[in-house]
């Protein structure tokens, strides 16, 4: 072996070799790794980085794990003069075979304990020259390993997805599970394989809402992962200052498209697309580019399954339930356009269309809920115009109770603070000019998803402004309260100044959890503390009632 050559691997296996010393006791000492990691370690560069005067000026960078395009973590060590004696050849010839040789010995070996290294391993070596690059790649196996991930997976799928609840997976065997589906090492990457396996501990779930979402968010990201590092690669070249725009590469550069994972592309683009619409998008524009007609068809009218088209007599309408999206134009501002125009909407949520679509609308009319929180975006719009005719009420009504489901949100904004369930625009609105619909009213904030909701925060205030504050309506008040947030402020227009309405309050707090009981008088007084104050100055027999409401909440009084 050249000298030069034989000085730096021995530079960078003593610094490789102090790494892993210490990478190993850290992974040794991890508690409850799961049974679908194989191992942890499966990357290692080493790069000669040239200096900022001259390239011999250097040093020597290596990274035990894939680095980030935007971050710089790499060890760094000095080289001698040996670099200036170094050649592309020597460097191909000796130097990677050699470095490679080490890895592999010590990949295939449990020298540093059997979760080490993952079944598979990545070697990336690059060295910078004055004007020119050498870039050199190896991938090791370990066969044995993955025959064994296979057999862990398989048992983890008869054992914790398939069997009925109370059975489910840990959330770290959720996140290595979701990473599995869209290795092809691990699953054929086949829409039929992979969709039931979804489904399935999708619906185990379904009870435990906060760990679903988690599941939602593993999956979602794996087919992210897939495509930008698998699939969109092959195609297209990426750029752009955070690495998010594909352009299509030259067709001697590209491989020609897979059917197959054209098809399983397309699948993951719309998994995507119930929380990332945007990128849902994107990903099937590039797939037209890359000669899909599937994707054409999504983008143009759907998945076939609903009509895309309707022309009425005072209404034009499309939809895709692919991209979620409803377009409404109104031909006639009346109330029958209106009315006509909610009962297609009716019409598509009953046949299985997305609830959580957002909505285009074209329409002279342009009135809006009086709720500082609400969006004012075109789906808004709609409803409220709606709300302008009383006669269509009983539609809209239908329509709530039609579209109501937690843990679901309409795509008419952002998600953030302004996003809000299926149904939300109709119930606030009718809830505001009729007194018919509270029930529907409670139903919607007993339903409500308070935690990541807040726009119903500022619906008390606007309750009472519009019907004041009355006995008979202290149940309905209530609901309202605690489908708020429960970081929501005190209402200032919630005034308890009569004897009745104390002794109304009482009632609607009976049989309420305690935590329920203070929230509410949080909301009405301010503090516990502050109702206290209230009850001292109060006179009789508004006194009484006070008194009753600070008994029911068994709280202690501070003096």
């Amino acid at each position: 072996m050249n000298q030069a050559v034989e000085a730096l691997l021995n530079d960078v296996w003593l610094e490789v070799t102090a790494i892993y010393t210490k990478e190993s006791k850290r992974i040794k000492e991890l508690k409850n790794q799961s049974r679908l990691q194989a191992g942890i370690m499966n990357y290692l560069q080493v790069a000669w980085r040239k200096g900022k005067y001259s390239w011999a000026d250097g040093k020597i960078h290596i990274d035990v794990y894939e680095p980030f395009s935007w971050s710089d973590s790499s060890y760094k060590i000095e080289a001698s003069s040996y670099i200036t004696e170094l050649t592309d050849e020597l460097l191909t010839e000796e130097f990677f075979p050699a470095l490679c040789e080490r890895v592999d010995h010590l990949f295939c070996s449990e020298e540093l304990g059997s979760r080490f290294f993952d079944y598979r391993f990545e070697i990336v070596f690059k060295f910078e020259w004055e004007k020119s690059k050498v870039t050199l790649n190896q991938q090791l196996l370990n066969v044995p390993k993955l025959i064994q991930l296979q057999k862990s997976l398989e048992q983890f799928i008869q054992k914790k997805i398939l069997p009925d609840p109370p059975v489910l997976p840990g959330e770290d065997d959720m996140f290595f599970f979701a990473c599995h589906l869209v290795n092809a090492d691990l699953m054929k990457q086949e829409v039929e394989e992979i969709e039931p396996l979804i489904r399935r501990l999708s619906d185990k779930l379904n009870k435990n809402q906060e760990r679903k979402n988690y599941w939602i968010r593993q999956y979602i990201s794996a087919f992210n992962n897939w495509a930008q590092d698998h699939f969109l690669p092959q195609h297209f070249t990426r750029f752009g200052e955070y690495g998010n725009e594909w352009v299509l590469k030259e067709e001697p550069f590209h491989p020609s498209v897979d059917a197959g994972e054209m098809d399983f592309f397309l699948y993951a683009a719309l998994q995507i697309g119930f929380t990332e619409p945007d990128t849902r998008q994107k990903y099937l524009e590039l797939a037209v580019q890359l000669g899909s007609k599937l994707a054409v068809n999504y983008l143009k009218v759907g998945s076939g399954k609903f009509g895309s088209t309707y022309r009425g007599e005072k209404v034009v309408a499309r939809n895709n339930d692919v991209t979620q999206t409803i377009e409404i134009q109104i031909l006639s501002e009346e109330e029958a356009a209106y009315g006509e125009a909610l009962d297609y909407i009716i019409h598509l949520l009953r046949q299985g269309f997305p609830k959580g679509y957002n909505l285009k609308l074209k329409s002279s009319q342009k009135h809006f809920l009086p709720l500082k929180k609400l969006a004012k975006s075109k789906l808004h719009q709609f409803f409220a115009n709606a709300l302008s005719y009383p006669a269509l009420f009983p539609k809209l009504a239908e329509y709530a109770d039609t579209a109501m489901e937690e843990f679901a949100w309409y795509q008419d904004v952002e998600p953030g603070e302004k996003s809000v369930m299926p149904g939300t625009y109709a119930v606030l609105g009718i809830g505001l000019y009729s007194e018919a619909y509270f029930p529907l009213v409670c139903s919607y904030m007993d339903l409500v998803d308070t935690e990541h909701q807040m726009v119903q925060d500022s619906y008390p205030e606007a309750f009472i402004e519009a019907h004041g504050v009355k006995a008979e309506h202290m149940p309905v008040i209530v609901s309202i309260l605690l489908g708020g947030n429960e970081e929501g402020r005190q209402v200032k227009n919630l005034t308890i100044d009569r004897p009745e309405l104390a002794d109304a309050l009482v009632q609607a707090l009976n049989g309420k959890e305690i935590h329920e009981r203070e929230l509410v008088v949080c909301r009405i007084f301010g503090s516990v503390k502050k109702l206290a104050e209230v009850t001292r100055k109060a006179q009789p027999p508004l006194k009484e009632g006070l008194e009753q409401l600070l008994a029911l909440q068994k709280l202690t009084l501070l003096k």
